[in-house]
């Protein structure tokens, strides 16, 4: 009778599975909970304490940590010694072992946890016997993953001596353990705040393998982290399969409004960095005037909103080609309204970021890691520079233009008024040319910039272009600052008496 160990803490599917091995004749050992468990289904069960003849000691720490579990485990059924060993120590062969672990990752993310009930969430034995089952795959089948019970009864109930699914287990395996290590070794990085430890370790799940990259011809997956809030836990309502460029954009456009949440605000972005940007008192006004910026640059965009979508927003939406809108809710009609746009992807979440996440950037040979950016309330970091002050109107933009300008693509340059940018100068490389750009951009949509503020997301290098900002009619500027010329930049501001703010802290996005 073929013996099949069961360990388990995710119990789902657990009972259907151990039902139909004891249907196919396979005996079942169990642990504590699993054990449980199956006998409340009526099951039959042996205790691993009875299989090893030595009891759970040390408040279960060691059950399953014995020769006659790894021995079954491990001992290779085509080699003689192996076997003959084992029948020596009266080793029973375990054929299948089903186990998935502890939940520490769950325990470690409880508010308020002590680090003793995270420490006891450590599995040990679980691991060990994933494992050694893994690394005998030839003649063992394992199951970390509930959602593979299926497949593998289906294969048993053939007869089907499938070692390729056997091998595809095993890497399972191997992937899921490494993660789970990972995990453990960022939470003793954690506990002693160290944010970037000798050794780090990314576990990453395929959410989805994608049509190709960038471009046809590279292919290309989504890959999530684990119980992470992010692009994946959105929920498509609506048009085609997601794109590799799609997500990209959809990140740009939620990183675009993050720091406007609380208000009503609207991001359109074309390659990963806004044509437009607005708050107002309604989604569609928020939408107008974002779309008012750049209206060109705006076809074949995503669109990202902080509140919810009504019939209003989305007949205005819908009147331009999009090709993903994300918004936290959409009401019936406007689903209705979106749905006719056949090839329109409608997304419903937020996905919000952790704030204390790391931001990865890939080089060849390695990574970069750093914190994400958090730009400083304006209130506790703000320095006037200039003998004029801002007047009240031009705090409540040039607020808006230092929100706004941390998520264009650098170097950066945003002009705001009333809630909205109208000129956006994005990735050029050099200040001056974004800011003539800011201005090109803003006027050849009929913006006047006569009265409008500017923000910058690092420091001016030459006074040329505050100049340029003068001759646009700007009044009042917020950057960094930073520069050796600094003085420079601001006695250019006071010849022509604008404003200038320093925030003391630069806003790159590369």
């Amino acid at each position: 009778m073929p013996l099949a160990l069961l360990s388990v803490s995710d119990k789902a599917g657990l009972t259907d599975f151990a039902q139909g091995l004891t249907r196919l004749g396979w005996q079942l050992v169990s642990t504590g909970g699993t054990a449980k468990a199956l006998r409340d289904a009526g099951l039959t069960v042996t205790d691993v304490s009875e299989l090893t003849g030595f009891p759970e000691i040390l408040d279960g720490r060691v059950k399953t940590l014995h020769p006659k579990i790894h021995g079954g485990l491990l001992a290779r059924r085509d080699n003689i010694e192996h076997m003959q060993t084992a029948e020596a120590h009266s080793i029973a062969p375990i054929d299948l072992v089903a186990v998935n672990l502890y939940p520490f990752q769950a325990t470690a993310a409880k508010p308020g946890v002590e680090p003793a009930e995270v420490v006891e969430n450590i599995d040990i034995g679980g691991p060990s016997m994933l494992r050694s089952a893994a690394k005998n795959y030839a003649s063992v089948t394992v199951v970390v993953d509930p959602r593979d019970y299926a497949r593998v009864l289906a294969t048993l109930e053939a007869k089907d001596d499938d070692v390729e699914l056997r091998r595809l287990l095993a890497e399972k395996v191997f992937a899921h353990t490494a993660g789970y290590d990972g995990a453990i070794a960022r939470w003793f990085a954690c506990e002693r705040a160290e944010e970037f430890p000798d050794r780090a370790t990314l576990s990453l799940e395929r959410a989805q393998t994608l049509r190709y990259g960038e471009n046809p011809g590279q292919r290309a997956a989504f890959y999530t982290e684990r119980n992470a809030n992010g692009l994946a836990t959105l929920t498509q309502k609506g048009g085609k399969e997601l794109s590799f460029n799609n997500l990209l954009d959809l990140e740009g456009a939620l990183l675009a409004t993050d720091p406007f949440i609380g208000e009503i605000c609207c991001a359109i972005v074309k390659h990963t960095t806004p044509c437009g940007l607005a708050t107002g008192v309604s989604a569609a006004e928020a939408y107008r005037k974002a779309l008012a910026c750049d209206p060109v640059s705006a076809f074949g965009s995503v669109i990202a909103f902080t509140v919810p979508v009504d019939a209003e927003t989305a007949e205005g939406v819908s009147s331009l080609f999009v090709e993903c809108v994300v918004a936290p809710a959409f009401d019936q009609a406007a689903l209705e309204i979106l749905g006719r746009k056949k090839n329109l992807r409608v997304l419903e979440g937020r996905a919000d970021w952790n704030p204390h996440a790391l931001d990865y950037k890939r080089v060849r040979g390695g990574f970069l890691v750093q914190e994400r950016a958090r730009p400083k309330s304006a209130a506790s970091t703000w320095e006037v520079m200039t003998r004029r002050q801002p007047t009240d109107d031009e705090r409540i933009n040039l607020d808006f233009a230092w929100r706004a300008v941390g998520s264009v693509k650098s170097n950066a340059i945003v002009i705001a008024r009333d809630g909205a940018t109208i000129g956006i100068g994005a990735g050029q490389m050099s200040r001056v040319d974004a800011a003539f750009l800011s201005v090109h951009k803003a006027r050849i949509a009929g913006h006047e910039t006569r009265g409008a503020v500017l923000g910058s997301d690092a420091f001016f290098p030459f006074r040329d272009g505050v100049d340029q900002a003068a001759e646009a009619g700007i009044t009042a500027i917020i950057q960094p600052g930073g520069s050796v010329r600094d003085q420079e930049v601001i006695a250019a501001a006071d010849e022509r008496e604008m404003a200038m703010v320093f925030t003391g802290q630069r806003q790159f996005r590369h």
